[in-house]
């Protein structure tokens, strides 16, 4: 682009800002906060037909009436409100207009915490954030899944793999949305951490003609950042170990909330019953793994409808098996055979 038509579109820009800030002083004096600049114009990345991303904050009702849309030589323009969550994100904002001091002392201090965290080495906290956009991604994949109709499922594909490129940005301890959509794969491939191939599998996704190539493309994506995200949650994060501490009270929390209901369940051939106590099982057996570090058991794999026993028989085992976990770090169960026993223990606490 040539230095005279970038001083055209800075002058058009001007008069636009200055005419939105002008409503504001006139009709939203106490509801408009704050209004900055960011997207393209803010980093000097624009072309002829981009549009001016203004983040206008406003605190009440009244300030939506500063919201419009149109369309100004041949580019369409959306004045729209923003949350300060949304603000806070975005940490190269040039800021326009203020109402108030400490309303830039406010957009600083959550700018530098956005800073601050995306300073903080790979750990817990961004593949935490990488897990939600997982799931997320996984919703949208099953969504590709329920209709015939291609042009939802093509949606459902576009959904999740938004989802997947914010979830490797936050397993880059990264922040993607800074440089606009255009320049999404271009920043993806800068990261250092990413699946084999990945440029591959993110374009087959987008190159995809039928249903059944969006599906098959979008799981091949799928499989591959699990297995990035799980490689690195082992590599990153601090693996927990059973201790006397932090095992108490789990296997008495284990016979509370699971034995009795496979045993009863399994006793009375109720289906749906043992199929649900058998998923909280299951659960409760996970989450020990997360949180305590104990043994990974796979129970579901015994679980058959029609020979609910063979299910029992695996849990109780399982339980045993948990039990040695306690002996491990010299912790006992409290079990009590009497109540005057256990109203000795309890009051004595």
């Amino acid at each position: 682009m040539d230095e005279f038509t970038k001083q055209k579109l800075t002058e058009k820009n001007k008069k636009l800002i200055d005419m939105v800030i002008e409503r504001v002083k006139r009709d939203f004096p106490d509801e408009i906060e704050f209004i900055g600049l960011t997207g393209s114009f803010s980093k000097n990345d624009f072309h002829e037909k981009s549009d001016l991303d203004l983040v206008i904050l406003n605190n009440t009702d009244k300030g939506w009436g500063i919201a419009d849309g149109f369309i100004f030589d041949d580019v369409g323009y959306d004045i729209y409100c923003a949350s300060w969550d949304n603000a806070a994100k975005i940490t190269d904002m040039q800021i326009l207009y203020c109402s108030k001091q400490e309303h830039i002392d406010k957009y600083n201090k959550l700018k530098e915490q956005t800073l601050q965290k995306f300073a903080e080495p790979i750990g817990i906290n961004c593949i935490n954030r990488a897990k939600e956009c997982i799931d997320r991604a996984k919703q949208e994949y099953a969504n590709t899944m329920l209709s015939d109709d291609l042009c939802k499922v093509r949606y459902a594909s576009g959904e999740f793999l938004g989802h997947i490129v914010h979830a490797l940005a936050d397993l880059n301890n990264s922040c993607i949305d800074k440089y606009g959509i255009k320049r999404f794969l271009e920043e993806l491939l800068k990261y250092k951490y990413l699946p084999e191939n990945f440029e591959m599998l993110y374009m087959a996704v987008i190159e995809a003609k039928s249903i059944q190539e969006i599906r098959e493309s979008s799981l091949s994506l799928l499989n591959e950042v699990n297995q990035l995200y799980d490689k690195m949650r082992r590599d990153f994060t601090e693996q927990p170990v059973p201790t006397y501490d932090n095992l108490w009270g789990t296997y008495e929390e284990l016979w509370c909330d699971c034995r009795n209901k496979v045993i009863r369940s399994v006793n009375l051939k109720d289906k749906s019953y043992a199929f649900y106590a058998a998923i909280g099982a299951q659960s409760y057996f996970d989450e020990m793994t997360a949180e305590k570090g104990t043994k990974k058991f796979d129970l579901l794999q015994y679980f058959d409808a029609d020979n609910l026993d063979i299910f029992k028989d695996a849990f109780l085992k399982a339980m045993d098996e948990y039990l040695k976990e306690y002996d491990k770090v010299g912790r006992k169960v409290l079990k009590f055979d009497t109540f005057e026993e256990l109203y000795d223990y309890y009051m004595k606490k």
